[in-house]
């Protein structure tokens, strides 16, 4: 009878698969073996292996280049990073080795870009697309970017009155490269129609011959939409980029200079082992839609942008907990405590349902039986009960007396946690953010790991508190 955890998982999935392995009864990730990480590190663990975004960049520059090469596109393709998803300097390091740009929300980004310069990691001519509603530092920062000779910087209007702190900031010697926003429709069952950021699809040409067309200080070189959902092949999403092809269109009829389309909104991450994605297809699909809106409009194909951020980094990180004990609550359900908290270490679990891959990382040989996880808060929010797959979870047994402590691992979570969570600052009931390791490869393909941050200790949380 095949009632073990890994038969569970074999049965599931088509598994082992590219990036997880089981290798007696203890499961590898990108061949590491996570009980080592345990036994080196202990428990609650976020690791963040860099070889995963500098793969991810490479494939996407390659699906584009030979989306393109098939249908003779005679644009460009231009690979940006969303600093919104990590900011780190080991992530930034390891993406900025790939020859791409970089995409900013807020002021403190710009202080990043400085500091980038700095370290020698970019020069003034890296594209640095500028989104988001702007407050007066951001603005500030942006026009010094252009003031100091960064000739690629495109701060992307978002409202019709943003330009007007360029003509006041940026140096009259200057050229300012400039993008558009467009306002793009929500998807159908989203609370609100249109998107809060941007302009609106009617507004843009107007907006553009009353403001930028005879201005010699300012080029319109981008038009940029953002789709909230990602890339997904639905109507919806066709629907978009194709009235933002058109816009585009009609833009550059009386806009010579415009010749980038910035497709925002980026690629999903796999979140399950039964992940089904065909990015070639949705490349391919991509770009010959552009480049027919075009043909069909007698209008060269633009330079494509993407702003890719989770793709970029979700698939680097992981976080590992240990099981604190079970308990039976009620006839049916059996709940695993963790030693941490879903709700500080994974915080969009709470805040808007995200699933991860869970996957046990020993015991593989045990039989299994379906469990609720449970976090460290007061909280009733702090559990986890359901995966993308199916409306359950399943791991090894636990049962009393522990002969061995069962440790499992929460898989591509690279993106956005650590900001959304608060790196260094107060948790939950004070609960310390985990120990993080970084894992990377030297020149003879050799792994090693280094400790980036310790677990946090309760006097840095004191201290925050006033104490």
């Amino acid at each position: 009878m095949k009632n073990k955890y890994i038969d569970l998982i074999e049965q599931t999935f088509d598994f082992p698969q590219e990036e997880f392995k089981v290798i007696d009864n203890e499961l590898y990730f990108h061949d590491i073996c996570m009980m080592d990480l345990v036994k080196q590190y202990g428990t609650p663990l976020k690791i963040s292996y860099l070889p995963k975004i500098s793969q991810q960049i490479q494939k996407a520059k390659r699906m584009f280049n030979v989306a393109m090469a098939k249908v003779d596109y005679d644009g460009e393709y231009h690979y940006c990073y969303c600093t919104k998803s990590s900011h780190f300097i080991f992530v930034l390091e390891e993406a900025l080795k790939n020859d791409i740009h970089i995409e900013t929300s807020s002021a403190f980004d710009i202080f990043i870009v400085e500091e980038l310069l700095n370290l020698g990691l970019i020069d003034k001519s890296k594209y640095i697309v500028c989104n988001g509603f702007k407050r007066p530092l951001y603005t500030e920062k942006i026009s010094d970017l252009i003031n100091q000779g960064f000739e690629n910087t495109i701060p992307v209007i978002d409202n019709k009155n943003e330009i007007k702190v360029y003509h006041e900031l940026i140096r009259k010697d200057r050229r300012c490269k400039l993008g558009i926003r467009i306002a793009a429709e929500e998807e159908p069952m989203f609370e609100f129609y249109t998107s809060r950021l941007g302009i609106r699809y009617k507004d843009i040409v107007p907006y553009y011959k009353a403001n930028i067309q005879n201005d010699p200080r300012f080029e319109l070189k981008m038009l940029h939409f953002f789709i909230n959902t990602g890339i997904k092949d639905n109507a919806y999403y066709w629907n978009e980029l194709s009235k933002c092809v058109n816009v585009y269109c009609d833009l550059k009829k009386i806009c010579p200079e415009l010749d980038s389309l910035n497709i925002g909104g980026g690629f999903p991450i796999k979140n399950s082992l039964g992940f089904d994605y065909d990015y070639e297809y949705m490349t391919e699909e991509i770009i010959a839609q552009i480049k027919m809106i075009c043909n069909q409009n007698n209008v060269p194909e633009p330079d494509i942008f993407t702003e890719f951020g989770a793709f970029t980094v979700g698939e680097s990180g992981a976080v590992l907990y240990s099981i604190l004990d079970q308990k039976q609550q009620n006839d049916r359900e059996l709940w695993n405590m963790i030693d941490s908290s879903f709700m500080t270490t994974l915080p969009d679990i709470w805040a808007s349902k995200q699933r991860f891959i869970l996957l046990a990382l020993n015991n593989w040989g045990s039989e299994y039986e379906r469990v609720n996880l449970g976090g460290l808060t007061c909280d009733s929010m702090d559990y986890y009960n359901a995966e993308s797959h199916a409306n359950a979870v399943f791991l090894p047994k636990v049962r009393p007396p522990h002969t061995e402590t069962q440790y499992i691992g929460m898989f591509h979570t690279g993106a956005y946690q650590e900001t959304l969570g608060g790196f260094g600052g107060l948790q939950h009931c004070l609960i310390p953010a985990p120990k993080l390791v970084i894992i990377d490869k030297d020149e003879e393909g050799e792994y090693n790991t280094k400790l980036f941050a310790k677990e946090q200790s309760y006097k840095s949380m004191l201290k925050t508190l006033g104490f």
